[in-house]
């Protein structure tokens, strides 16, 4: 499906840096003034051959005019709208597009307030939860992961100075040429930086730096890419931490506790392009179709390296397939998220039933390959496998999750899981959540859209015992 691209105040901020009239602009792109005029103001889409001047007129790559940020700022009005707005009609749709496309910092700072009121709302209840139970630890907030998932989820999860810079020191330390990863960044580790690795079982701690001895602890009981990964911490951190503070600068985030929660994170991205160098492991994926098995043994990663890795190759000029990638632990609940894609996670709530990454739960090491169609009538492939991370104890249990990762339909046959499968069929009927789903006709729903009016029948039963109003 192609769709209308509007650009408007992308095309009026580059000509406002320039200082350019709309008749000067008009001009150089070729165009009328009132076309200009309605451009600017979101009342026209532009053409393919418009679109090629602007990139020209203004030096800008076609990354900056694409309409995602868009879709994913309207798509999370509409969440925020529902929630808010109680028994209230719903705002429309076109309505939430106009702000999103016209008002993109006043939506921004809306979706600010909303949060902030949800973060309050959840730590009243905790709070009253503590005081009921006597546990007065339960009032934790979440507020600094959500406001860093957030920095990442804008940054389409592509952080490019950061990565370029991670790619160069790969090169420098040999990675790009050897497999031989752990035993590299060892010796890198103990020849340029003067620290010393120690091998130990250190229980839940899977990597202790000492500044005192300069010695870099690393569990040995964790399977080798993790040890890996633990190192290329340190190395990227050791080397790269002036590119990781200026994000944070850049960032402003509103609490010191975020901006430590970014900084690990920035860390561990910086770990992962350090160990899967980007043009060498985007030249790989395309050559095995993605076969993120065939991946983890090329870069002696695990599968869910891999898989965060692909969703983070979104370079202007050498772009990957646009991948979303999610983890879930077998509660459902989403502990990571990243979408390169139009693809939609809940931020508050249960992910929908329907969706293949439940179903993982009860196939253990086996690829769940599924036709999904949104309520926008996207089309996905989707991907599940369940993993195991092992205690090597008997004593402590281990950790469970399902990693999820997919694309648009437009791809899935770079996709080597496509294979088979009839792409243009039926397809399984997903949501993104029960609370803001439009379908009408879901015998899986939990509970009614937030957005909608209800009607409950009084001589009439059916799966879901109410009618979903306008």
């Amino acid at each position: 499906m192609r769709y209308k691209l509007f650009v408007g105040p992308k095309v009026r901020a580059l000509r406002a840096r320039r200082g350019w009239r709309l008749e000067t602009c008009a001009g150089k792109l070729g165009i009328s003034v009132s076309y200009l005029s309605q451009i600017e103001a979101n009342q026209r889409p532009v053409t393919d051959r418009v679109l090629a001047g602007l990139m020209e007129t203004f030096q800008a790559p076609a990354e900056l005019f694409e309409a995602d940020d868009d879709q994913r700022l309207i798509a999370d009005l509409r969440e925020a709208a529902a929630e808010s707005g109680g028994l209230e009609a719903p705002i429309p749709l076109s309505e939430l597009r106009q702000v999103a496309l016209q008002a993109p910092t006043l939506a921004r700072r809306f979706l600010d307030l909303h949060r902030a009121n949800h973060q309050l709302a959840e730590r009243l209840k905790l709070t009253e939860e503590a005081v009921a139970l006597d546990e007065a630890g339960a009032a934790s907030s979440l507020l600094p992961y959500e406001e860093v998932r957030d920095f990442f989820h804008f940054k389409d999860n592509y952080i490019d100075a950061l990565d370029r810079a991670a790619e160069d020191l790969a090169r420098e330390i040999g990675l790009e040429a050897s497999p031989a990863a752990e035993t590299l960044l060892e010796m890198y580790l103990r020849e340029r930086l003067g620290v010393t690795v120690r091998h130990a079982p250190l229980g839940d701690v899977m990597r202790r730096y000492d500044p005192a001895t300069h010695e870099l602890w690393v569990n040995a009981s964790q399977p080798a890419a993790s040890r890996a990964f633990q190192m290329a911490y340190h190395v990227a951190v050791a080397n790269l931490s002036d590119l990781i503070e200026t994000e944070l600068e850049e960032a402003r985030f509103r609490s010191a506790e975020a901006v430590d929660v970014c900084r690990v994170g920035l860390g561990n991205y910086a770990a992962g392009a350090l160990l899967t160098p980007y043009r060498l492991f985007a030249d790989a994926a395309r050559e095995v179709r993605h076969d993120v098995e065939q991946l983890a043994a090329q870069f002696g990663a695990s599968l869910e390296q891999v898989c965060h890795r692909l969703s983070t190759l979104q370079r202007p000029g050498n772009r990957g397939v646009p991948i979303y990638f999610v983890r879930l632990d077998y509660a459902g609940n989403i502990t990571k998220r990243h979408s390169a894609t139009r693809f939609r996670f809940a931020r508050f709530g249960g992910a929908c039933p329907l969706w293949n990454v439940h179903d993982a739960v009860a196939s253990p090491d086996r690829f769940l390959v599924q036709v999904a169609a949104m309520p926008d009538g996207a089309r996905y492939l989707c991907v599940a496998r369940a993993v195991v991370k092992r205690s090597e104890s008997y004593l402590a249990p281990d950790r469970r999750y399902v990693l999820g990762f997919g694309c648009e339909i437009a791809h899935a046959h770079e996709l080597v899981y496509s294979e088979g499968l009839d792409l243009k069929g039926p397809a399984a009927p997903i949501g993104v959540s029960c609370r803001i789903c439009e379908r009408d006709d879901c015998a899986q729903r939990a509970f009614p859209p937030v957005d909608r009016r209800l009607s409950v029948p009084q001589h009439e039963r059916r799966t879901v015992p109410f009618r979903l109003g306008n």
